[in-house]
Formats: C-alpha cells, structure tokens, sequence
C-alpha cells in the first residue's frame, strides 16, 4: 500500500490545502444528459411507478383523505343505519335524507378515484390485490346504496356511512405506507449532482466557464485544486492527488500524472492540471454507475408485498363467496334475499383491519427504528429483513473508520520509539494530509513532548522535509528513499515487511540521511464492527466484506473481525455483480455501504442499508439508512424486521379470520339456525377487527432497538 504523500483526500474527505477558484468548490445539480436541473421530489409529492401505487402521490392521498373525512362525518351522522347502531334518530328537515346519497357519490368518485382506477388495471394485469378488493367493495356498497335511496326492489341496504369510512380509511392506510416509501429517482438525482454545473475551457486566447452541457469530446479544460471532474478525461499536463473514493471505493488518493485517466465527479484534491475531455454525459463511467443503478431498482422493484398476497386471497374468496350465496339462495326461491346476502357478504369481503394492518405495523416501525437511527425509507426492506441470509459489508467507512489510525512503531538500535514517534509528528506537524494528522494525534494521545519544526516543505507523491533543532528531518514512503537513495535497515525490514503484507501504509523516518525508524498506519477497524459481526453470526446470518482496496488489506480486516468471505479488489461494476452472486447461490443479501460505488450493489440487493455519514448517492439507493456510523444498528433492523413481521402475520390473520368467520355468516350458511349477520351487523364486527389490529400494533413499542444494547 504506497503512500503519496502531498495535500489528500482520504476516506472521501476533501482537503483543499490550496486555494483554487471557489465556484469549482461546490458541486451542482445537472441531468446526466447535461441539460439543465435535474428534477427534485420532496417526500410529499413523489410519484411512484411501480406496484399498486403507479402514479399516485404521497400528496394525493392526503389531500383525498382529508376532504373525504369532511364529507364523510355528515355522512356518517344522517345515515339511518348508523343511527339505529347507536340508539339515535339523525335530524330530519327538507333534504335531509338526500345528504347521504349525494356527498356518498362524491366521496365515491373523488376518494374512490384511485381504488376504482388502480382496481381496474389489476383486472386487466389479471393480479387482484389490495386495489381490486377495495374497488369491488366500494363499488357493490355505492350501486347497492343508491338502489336502497331509490326505493328499488324494497332492499335494506343503506351503505352510505359503511362506504364513506371504507374509502377514508382506506386512502388514510394508503397515505401512511406511501410515505414509509422510498424515493428511486433520489438516487438518480445524487448521483447527476456529483457533476458540476460548470467547466473552465481552455481556448487560444485563456480560458472560458461554459456549461458542462456544453463540452464535448477532445476540448481541454481546466481543473483546479478541490474541484470537481465535470467529465471523464486524460492528464495533458501537471498533476495532482485525486479522492476517488466516491467511485473505485479506495480509501488513499490517487496520483494522476500526464496520460493517466481521470473520471467526472472525482476530486483533484492538491493541484491544478489540464484535462483532455473523453466522454460526455451517457459515455461517463458515473452515467454508467446511474444505469446500474436504475436496472437494479427496477430489477428489486417487482416483489408482491404481504398484504397484497392477502388482498389477493380475500378477492378470490369473496367473489367466489358471492358466486356461491347468489346462487344458493334463488335457488331457495328467495331472489330478495340472494341479492341481500350477496351484496352483504361483497361490501364486508373489504375489512378496514386489511387496510390497515400493514400501514400501521410501517408507521411505528419506522417510529421506533428512528429513534434507534434507523431510518427506513422502503416498506420491502422492512419485510425482507427477516429473511436476509448474508449481510456484506463495504470495508471503508462502514466496518472501518475511513481514516488511518497509528498501529505501529519500529526503530533502529539506539533509537527511542517514543522519540522516533515524536519526531515524526513535529515533521507532519503543518501537514494537512490525513496520515499526518494521524501521526500527530498518536504522539499527542501519548502524552509525548513535539518539539518545534519549521522550514516545512510538502513534497508531493514522497512525503514532507523540516528543519528541527538544526537537523533535517523527512517522513515519507517508498518514493522518499528512492530519492533519497537510502537503504531499509536490516533491522527494520521483518517489521516492515508484515506491516506490509497485512496493507498498512509505512512511511519511514529519515533524519539527515539515516533512516532512524518507520510507523505503520491503517485505516481503523470501528469497535462495534466486532460486535457487529459476532452478533450477526449468532443470529445464523453470514458476514461478508466487499471492498475496492487491495486483498491484503482485505485479509487483515477480515481476519480481525473474523469475517466468512471477502471480495477484494472489486470495482463499481464488479460489486453489483458479486451482490447478484451471492443471490445466484440461493442467498438474500443485506448491503452496507457508504459510497457512490456501493449504490448499484445497494439497489440490487433485497435490502439496500446505506451509512448515514456516507454520500447522498448511497443513501438514496438504499432501502434503509443509519443515522449514524454504527454498524450495530443493522442488528436493530434483523430484531425489528422479525418482531413486525409478526405483528404483520398477526393482523393480517385477524383481519382474514374475520372475513373467514363474517362471510359465511353473512352469506347466511347458518340461516337454518336462525343465525344470519346483517349489513349492520357486519359494519360493527368491522369496526371491531380494525381496533383489535391497531391495539395489536401498538405493542411493538415495547421493543427495545438501541445497538448498544443489542447482543
């Protein structure tokens, strides 16, 4: 693991130790295409695509449910029906009688809207689910309402109230699982605004700020110190340290030199340099990062929630059900009371408890998994958890810190190791770099005395040069004592040699031109990571790491948490292809991550959980999000998925039994006895399973998801 020493960006944090132009310092926002903005969705108004939400908004739902709870309320209170329930006569005056057939037809139409249109296409698809089941209920109630309020055939079924707080839970149910929905495009968008808005051309007579859109293939720009790449090119001239962390998932900088290619959205982090424009917009590596992206979220997309399996089973068992007591009953001779029981045993076939018994589950998940920092953002992920066979890990800054830690210090004979570390801070003491830092927050953690060092120069690509108490002293890698043309002490090579092999990172300490020493440095492995694993073993889950760095580097981070496999040396590409390996084997996998690199890894793999401290990019790819850097935090998300699928089963039993016991009764199987549920009677048991459910749901505040207190 070589050190280039100079001004870095390690672990994807920029540096700028040179001050450059400063609107090159902040990306904006631009389409792939290079067009103009791409489009932002707040939560409020995202626009699914997929499922039995396709083109419905979070704001669509609420703003239906909240009129349609307007209209419903004196629905409810001069329904005739309703009144007999609880013992009252509604207010009678002219026109009284027509305020529940009227405003029931609008909140037919206008709450309906979305049940009735997203019932149609799943009969058309040929897969009933939860849309079908509400449209058929609704519809039934509303012919068989309007019948009743006509005084045709002589029925008694007033359903008004019956359909207007079945269309209001319904749309509240919907409102609160969309917004426990993740945002796809979101990913697309963080992933456009790693670009800049604009480029520095270079022309015969200077240089010019155009639009990105405005490149184009063998133009030469310029690219100063902390700005951004706005399209993938070559090193004509000079050279920098470039962080690329965000797309090849290494944690050092890396050096580009004439002829070495850069990509767009990496950082020249020390330097300026010109450019040779190679690709643009779709031909840039990060539009091809934005396409893995996009296919595997389509691809993670197609799974059937839980309750629409249900919704599914209750369509097939009501309509049939309906079949069955039509025709029963004209065949008693009794075509009045063959309509009656139909149209009954229909309008019940739809409990609230159905509608709600996921969304609720969702909601207080989600509360609770917050407050754990958790935040889930995709009800799937929620679900697959549980059934999650393998979590793999990224290595930088998800298992480790994405920062070099001190590990070791080695000295020649006659030499203090305290002294040697001592030294070697006052040396790095003016450097900006993340090893330097490193050094010196060792020898301070130490409690070592730094003496003073001046005349600091920072050699690029080698390392630094001081002058303490009249001796010149110089902290650097490999290129140092090439240049210098000094020779590794026998002594220290054993040592150096292991540092090495496990990836560390070894600069040597040379004073004048003896080499008194070296340190080793590594990017260090989180305390909770170990935790983390052990844990995850305990509960039959694999861990698996996958990481951009070198396989020795790999090894020794597997090794110390004792991970079951590793995939290293593994490019962005490479890892959305080793997560649909893993699955090729019959395994769910679990994806932690925290870079640009991990988002198409992130959307392909059944639950995406992105490191919160990590890019925009990952977290938008991502089913769930940690707040913060806690590894442990996935082990709340295995209890949480586990304990709310439960209460998922739970409700949905209650709700399904329901319709098991209710419909038969109200398809009156029992008539013989004199047993026969009627339409009010039916109402109530509905509204008595929709409590028992939220109740029911209301226990998972119980459990206890703190990652500090998950073993």
């Amino acid at each position: 693991m070589e050190h280039r020493h100079g001004n870095h960006a390690v672990g994807g944090q920029q540096l700028n130790h040179q001050h450059g132009d400063p609107a090159g310092q902040q990306p904006g926002t631009i389409g792939m295409h290079g067009t103009g903005p791409a489009p932002q969705q707040d939560d409020e108004h995202l626009v699914h695509s997929h499922g039995q939400h396709a083109g419905h908004s979070v704001a669509m739902f609420k703003n239906r449910f909240w009129l349609t709870l307007v209209l419903a309320v004196p629905v409810v209170f001069f329904s005739p029906m309703f009144g007999q329930l609880l013992g009252y006569e509604p207010p009678a005056f002219p026109g009284s009688g027509w305020i529940p057939p009227v405003l029931g037809t609008v909140i037919f139409f206008y709450g309906g809207q979305p049940f009735l249109k997203g019932g149609l296409n799943e009969l058309k698809t040929g897969k009933p689910g939860m849309m079908l089941l509400i449209a058929m209920a609704i519809t039934v109630a509303f012919i068989a309402s309007w019948v009743t309020t006509l005084g045709i055939g002589g029925f008694d079924l007033d359903f008004w109230w019956e359909l207007a707080l079945l269309v209001d839970i319904m749309l509240l149910g919907h409102w609160i699982e969309m917004r426990a929905l993740g945002s796809a495009r979101g990913a697309l968008d963080a992933l456009a605004a790693l670009l800049p808005d604009e480029a520095e051309r270079i022309t015969g007579s200077g240089t010019e700020i155009v639009g990105v859109s405005e490149l184009r293939s063998g133009d030469t720009i310029l690219v100063r110190s902390g700005a951004r790449m706005p399209a993938d090119g070559t090193v004509t001239e000079g050279q920098a340290e470039f962080d690329e962390s965000m797309i090849t998932g290494e944690s050092k900088t890396v050096l580009r030199s004439p002829g070495d290619p850069v990509v767009a959205g990496t950082i020249a982090t020390d330097n300026s340099l010109r450019v040779q424009v190679t690709a643009i917009g779709e031909d840039t590596a990060l539009a091809g990062i934005q396409r893995l992206v996009a296919e595997a979220q389509a691809s993670s997309s197609r799974a059937q929630a839980l309750a629409d399996r249900a919704a599914a089973f209750l369509f097939y068992f009501a309509a049939g059900a309906g079949v069955v007591t039509f025709i029963a009953w004209t065949l008693l001779g009794s075509v009045p009371d063959a309509v009656e029981r139909t149209v009954t045993v229909l309008v019940i076939a739809c409990p609230h408890a159905l509608g709600l018994a996921i969304p609720l589950v969702i909601a207080i998940s989600t509360e609770r998994a917050a407050r754990a920092g958790v935040l889930i953002k995709n009800r799937m992920a929620l679900e697959r958890m549980r059934t999650v066979d393998v979590v793999l890990f990224d290595k930088t800054g998800t298992l480790t810190k994405g920062e070099p830690e001190l590990k070791d210090v080695a000295a020649v004979e006659g030499t203090d190791p305290d002294g040697l570390l001592a030294l070697a801070a006052a040396a790095e003491s003016d450097s900006e770099h993340p090893l330097a830092r490193a050094i010196v927050a060792a020898a301070r953690g130490r409690g070592l005395a730094v003496p003073l060092a001046g005349g600091f120069t920072s050699l690029t690509g080698r390392g630094v040069r001081a002058t303490i108490g009249g001796r010149t002293v110089r902290v650097g890698g490999p290129a140092m004592l090439r240049e210098l043309q000094a020779e590794e002490p026998p002594e220290l090579a054993a040592a150096t040699a292991a540092w090495r092999d496990r990836g560390a990172a070894v600069l040597h300490v040379v004073d004048g031109d003896a080499v008194l020493g070296a340190v080793s440095l590594e990017d260090a492995v989180r305390p909770e990571s170990r935790q983390a694993v052990a844990a995850l073993q305990h509960r039959g889950i694999k861990v698996a790491m996958i990481t951009g760095d070198a396989r020795q580097v790999a090894r020794a981070v597997a090794t110390e948490l004792n991970i079951d496999e590793v995939f290293a040396e593994v490019l962005p590409a490479d890892k959305d292809k080793k997560v649909a390996e893993l699955q090729s084997r019959g395994l769910k996998v679990a994806m932690v991550g925290d870079g640009v690199n991990d988002s198409p890894a992130l959307a392909r793999a059944e639950v995406g959980i992105a490191i919160g401290g990590g890019t925009d990019v990952a977290v938008e790819s991502a089913g769930v999000v940690l707040a913060g850097n806690d590894p442990r935090a996935v082990l709340s998300m295995v209890d949480l998925s586990r304990a709310s699928y439960r209460k998922m089963w739970q409700n949905l039993v209650w709700a399904t039994g329901y319709n098991i016991i209710a419909v038969p009764l109200a398809a009156g199987v029992l008539a013989f006895a004199g047993i026969v549920l009627s339409p009010a009677a039916g109402a109530v048991l509905m509204s008595a399973s929709t409590i028992v459910v939220a109740l029911n749901a209301q226990l998972l505040r119980g459990l206890k998801l703190n990652p500090a207190d998950v073993g």
